[in-house]
């Protein structure tokens, strides 16, 4: 199967974050959504806002769902109370309704990784539950959208040499470029 997870600038905070990379533009969400309903599973990461989630969530296909990354330890900003301490996770399961694999939550809790050289880099334990909210498996073709610091390809091979009672090679296809 092929699987993919994208997590570009979100909406309206490219220049603001990663105006020192021309590779991270704006990116139209509309058409990241297309491209990512020719997989069979994807997971794409959000901003937590009304305008994001609105502009998001109307371009998605009917059978993708809504998982929420909870951060218990997050980035507090002064003068904006509640503090954003989640973030949602739009997907899609390469697998739906399997009953021979333990349920998936959809929510998980992981705190925000520090000092990794790009804002929202994303955790390792938050990439295995990726993979799990997409069914993903060993010998899928994953291809990652947004490389950035690359955590979430290392974790797709990680994932899949620890899994060695499979013997169909990992495929990885990381896009050049992208914001995380």
């Amino acid at each position: 199967m092929r699987i993919a997870y994208a997590d570009p600038p979100y909406i309206g905070q490219a220049r603001k974050h990663y105006s020192h990379d021309p590779r991270c533009a704006e990116v139209d969400h509309a058409m990241l959504i297309e491209q990512l309903r020719a997989f069979d599973g994807w997971a794409l990461s959000l901003a937590v806002n009304m305008a994001s989630l609105k502009q998001v969530v109307a371009c998605a296909p009917m059978d993708a769902r809504l998982a929420a990354w909870v951060k218990p330890f997050a980035s507090f900003k002064p003068g904006v109370n509640p503090g954003y301490t989640w973030e949602e996770v739009l997907f899609k399961s390469a697998r739906p309704n399997r009953r021979d694999v333990d349920t998936v939550r959809d929510h998980h809790s992981e705190n925000i990784t520090l000092r990794k050289g790009l804002a929202g880099a994303k955790p390792e334990s938050f990439c295995l539950w990726v993979f799990d909210l997409i069914a993903a498996e060993a010998g899928d073709e994953f291809h990652d959208l947004f490389p950035g610091t690359g955590i979430v390809s290392e974790m797709w091979e990680r994932r899949c040499r620890s899994r060695a009672d499979l013997h169909e090679p990992a495929t990885l296809f990381a896009q050049p470029g992208g914001a995380r």
